[in-house]
């Protein structure tokens, strides 16, 4: 079929990176099967089983090489993938074919490779997080002085530095690399445990030794470098694995939209924009457009990632005794889809925050529009010292901060409060440049960037030196 007529998924063809996307892949998804079978009968093999290394040699040659149109074939006429592909891997390595498979069931091969593309996207989105808590460091240091109006209730408040506010958005992405780190710490294997999960397969295969089975568990997850199975099991390891796994995502994805909901606040304000190239269009109807495109594409894919936990919290908790099948057809489609969405967005983090670009007149002239209003009881304070009646001045403060409120809502280009105070004969003269100094509103901001890059950013990067300097580049 011409591919141009079937759908295509945007996160492959347009969003995600290629790593993330092979990772995915149906010959990885598939090829690791074929080295659990190895694994599996190679510690049969070593434990006693009636296997040669012949066959066993015969089997690792073939890893790699499959024939797809062959297990497609297959499937149509057994209606089940993992026999289709015990048959095609038989026909590859026949000699090795009475041996393929042995005790397992098919969940030996679809979790197990479950779990290990599982630790392998976590590494990815770990990897990705500390690119993006490198970058958005950088910014927050580069810019840790720079006063700028605070907004509470998106309404302005007190003031804060550009690089104080970039710290809450590096923060964020703290919390979720501490998170991916400990899913990534705690992540095990299914290993061998049966059709219920008792084993019983393999305690008949060694003639009732227990010591052997747990000896075949334990080699066959070390095959593959992981520290122990769970320790108990149905058929399938606990689908509880993947809702906490897809919640630490969703929870990456809610960093996102909210770092992407700032951009296109400040975007709207003329402060802080993202990259924009030469030759890239806005609107193709109004040239003159510079739209947020990638911060909007980041809450637009974290929208997509933040409604997958849902499904696999259902999943979890739907699933029946030892096991039932209503699993499988959904996380064929969550758990590739979830790591390849908050892929595409660590990428646009990776694009978008090295390429910040900051405006500080416009800054500056918002501060101008807002800061008299801020200053007035520090101007209270200094004019009273100055010998002026506290509460004559707080009157006069009061109803000139009204008028000139309402005369910028009635579009005047720029607030005339102190120009009021100074021309009010009843006003003491004080050192307006001086209370009026913005650096003199912003607290501990600096020292806080400081700190927390000293403090958080520091063990990170001492942790990860090879991750540093991260750049993520668009397809489109």
């Amino acid at each position: 079929m011409n591919p141009q007529e079937t759908y295509e998924n945007p996160l492959i063809s347009r969003y995600a990176s290629r790593e993330m996307a092979r990772l995915w892949s149906s010959q990885r998804k598939f090829s690791t099967w074929r080295r659990l079978w190895v694994a599996l009968a190679e510690a049969e093999r070593v434990l006693g089983l009636n296997i040669s290394e012949a066959q066993v040699a015969a089997l690792r040659a073939q890893v790699d090489a499959i024939d797809f149109d062959a297990a497609r074939a297959h499937e149509r006429r057994l209606r089940h993938d993992v026999m289709a592909h015990v048959h095609t891997f038989g026909d590859a390595a026949p000699e090795a074919r009475p041996i393929i498979h042995l005790g397992a069931t098919s969940c030996f091969v679809t979790d197990n490779t479950d779990l290990i593309l599982i630790r392998e996207a976590l590494g990815l989105v770990r990897d990705r997080i500390v690119g993006a808590i490198d970058a958005l460091a950088d910014f927050a240091d580069r810019w840790k002085d720079l006063p700028c109006l605070g907004y509470t209730h998106f309404q302005p408040a007190q003031l804060v530095t550009v690089g104080k506010r970039a710290t809450l958005w590096c923060h964020d992405l703290t919390l979720d690399l501490r998170e991916v780190e400990y899913r990534l710490k705690n992540l095990k294997f299914l290993g061998v445990k049966g059709t219920t999960g008792t084993q019983a397969s393999f305690l008949a295969l060694f003639e009732g030794d227990h010591a052997k089975v747990e000896a075949l568990d334990r080699m066959v997850a070390a095959a593959f470098n992981v520290d122990g199975t769970y320790p108990v099991s149905g058929q399938t390891y606990s689908r509880k694995v993947d809702s906490q796994v897809l919640a630490c995502l969703s929870g990456v994805a809610e960093t996102a939209h909210r770092f992407g909901s700032d951009l296109r606040l400040l975007a709207h304000e003329r402060e802080v924009e993202e990259p924009f190239e030469a030759e890239q269009v806005g609107s193709s109807a109004m040239a003159y457009k510079r739209n947020p495109m990638r911060a909007e594409r980041i809450c637009s894919i974290a929208r997509f990632a933040m409604g997958l936990a849902p499904v696999a919290a259902q999943t979890a908790a739907t699933q029946w005794l030892e096991r039932t099948l209503d699993d499988s057809a959904v996380r064929r489609l969550v758990l590739p889809q979830g790591f390849l969405a908050v892929d595409a967005i660590l990428v646009l983090y990776l694009n978008v925050v090295p390429g910040l670009v900051v405006h500080p007149a416009m800054i500056a002239r918002h501060v101008a529009e807002e800061l008299p209003f801020m200053a007035t009881e520090n101007l209270l304070m200094a004019a009273v010292q100055a010998g002026g009646d506290r509460q004559d001045l707080h009157e006069r403060i009061r109803a000139h901060a009204l008028a000139a409120a309402e005369r910028l809502k009635q579009g005047a280009g720029h607030n005339d409060l102190i120009e009021r105070l100074r021309d009010d004969p009843a006003f003491p003269p004080v050192e307006y440049s001086q209370i009026l100094d913005p650096r003199r509103f912003i607290g501990r901001a600096p020292d806080q960037v400081v700190d927390f890059i000293e403090d958080v950013v520091k063990p990170i990067r001492d942790a990860h030196p090879n991750l540093l300097r991260q750049r993520g580049e668009l397809s489109v």
